[in-house]
């Protein structure tokens, strides 16, 4: 539904579907402290997204080996997000964005979320590497909304190569950094200041 408007309580809403929420310093909630979620899906009954700098320990071979040679440096897995941490959702950068492939789930250009019960081989020449989530993060009918009213997100346009970035723990200045602007001053906002 990407890009689709739909009509929630008698008002239109565009998806926001392949876009990035960066955590403003407003936000306090810890799970999402200085995160960048790329929304994966966003519709009338909610939003689903993936936290992209949360990078942990975990090499991908050790649980997912035959993704592994997919995946991005770092090949390790990334909290998603807080719900269903056991649960995975994998992210793939497709090299030719307008070829169907069975399996893969556009979000936004060459960049969609890809089943795991796939065979990883049969994938191998059309995706240019792979994100693997543990968990997501995931908001109710109106509820990502209200926080952004509220002023704990910005709502940003996602390049391409955001999902895969080699650093992921320099995401967040950087994303922000790219605005321009006031904006550009918030990726210097000190980590330990709250906001009244």
């Amino acid at each position: 539904m990407q890009g689709e408007d739909q009509a929630i309580g008698g008002r239109a809403m565009e998806s926001m579907a392949g876009r990035l929420l960066v955590a403003t310093p407003a936000l306090k909630d810890p799970n999402f402290d200085r995160t960048v979620v790329l929304l994966v899906a966003h519709e009338p009954g909610g939003a689903v997204g993936v936290v992209l700098n949360r990078a942990t320990e975990v090499p991908v071979a050790d649980v997912l080996g035959d993704w592994s040679d997919l995946a991005r440096d770092p090949a390790v897995l990334f909290e998603g997000g807080p719900v269903q941490p056991d649960s995975a959702i994998c992210l793939a950068r497709m090299r030719n964005p307008v070829k169907r492939l069975r399996g893969f789930h556009q979000v936004s250009g060459a960049v969609g979320t890809i089943d795991l019960s796939v065979d990883p081989e049969r994938m191998r020449d059309s995706i240019g590497g792979i994100r693997v989530f543990a968990g997501y993060s995931g908001w109710g009918s109106g509820q990502l909304e209200q926080e952004i009213e509220g002023g704990s997100w910005f709502v940003l346009d996602a390049l391409p190569g955001d999902a895969f970035v080699d650093r992921p723990d320099d995401l967040w200045p950087m994303v922000l950094r790219r605005q321009g602007g006031i904006m550009a001053a918030v990726a210097h906002f000190p980590p330990d200041v709250a906001l009244n």
